[in-house]
């Protein structure tokens, strides 16, 4: 996906900690160093991460940045890549401000390692993730060659677009009343179902992208790779991948056929109507 080279992008809308160092104080097991409130993770659950993956781990060592001078411009986002994820939450939440009343922004933090958030402190192992207490999104752009190295995805910036739109669409159900904790799993559980909502508004977004004046028309290669995306971190996918098996009763997140399909349909109909995955048979 390319930007409209003049389009003038707002770098405040995100927050980067990458190259902040500093030790990270933790201890106690898993249940004291991982999210303690998080809800909704795209891939992944900080349950299955090692006691042991945060300590003595430095906070934020990586690339520094001023992204309020290095990301001004489409023209900056078609260059570098961290300009290019400021360009997608600014045209995700230029779309959403329009579409849902009193819609307020969430704020996106790029950070390494590790990060503290108002769930609590998070390791990148989650990979990105929405924090509703803080009304956040969090992400470690590594995850993004994570997402073709482990996962097999063909990658791209629409790619890309899918995971960040995906987070916002958690912003969206939070703010709407739709955003709720619960620990069921299973093919048809309200976890699944909250998931592939998120996966329609991502379509959604995607389906009113240009009008947003920061995108330029989207082509079918990029659908393409939405696509790919969504079907990679289906959990039929992932567990196949790492376990062997596929176990429908332990499912957060829906099949990799689930994800695209519903991708699809927020792509396709355009209308947040459309995605009520709650009532309908999915």
């Amino acid at each position: 996906m390319t930007f409209e080279p003049d389009a003038r992008l707002d770098p405040g809308q995100v927050r980067d900690v990458r190259g902040r160092g500093g030790a990270l104080a933790v201890g106690g097991g898993i249940g004291g160093i991982v999210l303690v409130t998080i809800f909704l993770l795209l891939g992944g659950n900080p349950s299955d991460l090692p006691a042991d993956v945060l300590t003595g781990q430095t906070v934020g060592t990586g690339q520094e940045s001023d992204l309020s001078a290095e990301c001004q411009t489409g023209a900056d986002a078609n260059l570098r890549d961290d300009c290019r994820i400021v360009g997608y939450v600014n045209s995700i939440q230029a779309y959403w401000g329009e579409a849902v009343e009193g819609y307020s922004p969430a704020l996106t933090t790029f950070f390494t390692i590790a990060v503290n958030t108002g769930c609590g402190t998070a390791s990148s192992a989650v990979g990105p993730f929405y924090c509703p207490p803080d009304e956040s999104v969090y992400i470690d752009l590594g995850f993004f060659d994570q997402l073709e190295t482990q996962f097999g995805a063909e990658g791209g910036p629409f790619a890309e677009a899918y995971v960040i739109a995906h987070e916002y669409g958690h912003h969206v159900q939070n703010l709407l009343g739709d955003l709720q904790p619960g620990g069921e799993t299973g093919a048809e559980s309200h976890a699944v179902r909250t998931e592939l909502q998120a996966d329609c508004y991502a379509g959604i977004w995607a389906s009113h992208a240009v009008e947003t004046g920061y995108l330029e028309p989207i082509t079918p290669e990029q659908v393409a790779q939405a696509i790919d995306a969504a079907e990679t971190v289906g959990d039929d996918r992932i567990q196949e991948q790492t376990q062997g098996q596929v176990n429908p009763e332990t499912w957060t997140h829906g099949s990799a056929e689930q994800r695209q399909g519903w991708f699809r349909v927020g792509l396709d109909s355009g209308d947040p109507n459309d995605c009520d995955t709650f009532s309908a048979d999915i």
